[in-house]
């Protein structure tokens, strides 16, 4: 399937670039560039997978309730990292926030002395704080499609064997594709179960591999195993989704 193809190059590309983009000359293209902003500062700030996917779930729903144009994307993103620190228990600390923030905005540019300007962002994040959790009215506790996929990624170890399983990276590159899947907004409209098949889905055609003792007949597919609610069409649709993130990603020069 050349397409799918196609897309894990794409990954490949971007996961050599890791670019520095200049933000402030980006769009919001729909969310995908706060969705990234968050990624680059969590992964500088050493955060868990899941403590991301919170905080870039969380700047989704936010931006889905409100009129975007009246709030800092930027802003927004990093304290959704705060906030997510704390949901997932995995605390990331404020001034570092506001530092790895400012220096991801202004490339180059050194830790804020504490003075104005950093009590005015540290101030602006805690009241962004206050602002998303009232817009989400609270509701922050989020179920991911990351247990799923470890789930169902352990029960197909089994099927195809250590041995062959070891040959092939299906759950970093299903892992992968998930990550990249929180960029879109369109991660909400889903099932948490069905994005997990979906990105395993992607990982196994992208490496061609076929599950041993499963046939996939008219009405039954190998995922049917695990979940009995997602049609065949659905299941496509997701994939494309993900497929279409990639398409996404800013030109750097």
């Amino acid at each position: 399937m050349k397409d799918v193809i196609d897309v894990m190059e794409l990954q490949r590309e971007r996961n050599k670039r890791i670019a520095p983009v200049d933000y402030r000359n980006l769009d919001f293209n729909g969310g995908f560039t706060p969705a990234r902003f968050i990624f680059e500062c969590g992964m500088k700030l050493q955060g868990q997978p899941l403590t991301l996917a919170t905080a870039a779930i969380l700047m989704h729903k936010f931006f889905k309730e409100v009129e975007q144009s009246k709030y800092d994307c930027f802003l927004i993103a990093a304290s959704t990292l705060y906030l997510a620190g704390k949901v997932k228990d995995d605390p990331l600390k404020i001034r570092d926030i506001i530092n790895v923030a400012h220096n991801t905005l202004h490339r180059g540019s050194s830790p804020l002395e504490i003075g104005d300007e950093y009590w005015s962002m540290r101030d602006a994040i805690v009241q962004a704080e206050l602002l998303i959790m009232r817009v989400l009215k609270f509701e922050v506790s989020i179920t991911h499609p990351h247990k799923y996929m470890l789930h169902y990624l352990r029960s197909m170890e089994g099927w195809l064997g250590k041995e062959q399983w070891g040959q092939v990276p299906i759950a970093r590159t299903a892992a992968a594709f998930l990550q990249d899947f929180h960029h879109d907004p369109s991660i909400l409209d889903y099932q948490p179960q069905h994005v997990a098949i979906a990105c395993i889905s992607l990982a196994l055609q992208c490496y061609g591999v076929r599950l041993p003792l499963i046939e996939d007949k008219d009405d039954e597919t190998w995922y049917s195993v695990f979940v009995k609610d997602l049609q065949k069409d659905k299941h496509w649709e997701i994939m494309e989704k993900i497929m279409d993130t990639y398409n996404r990603e800013p030109e750097t020069a």
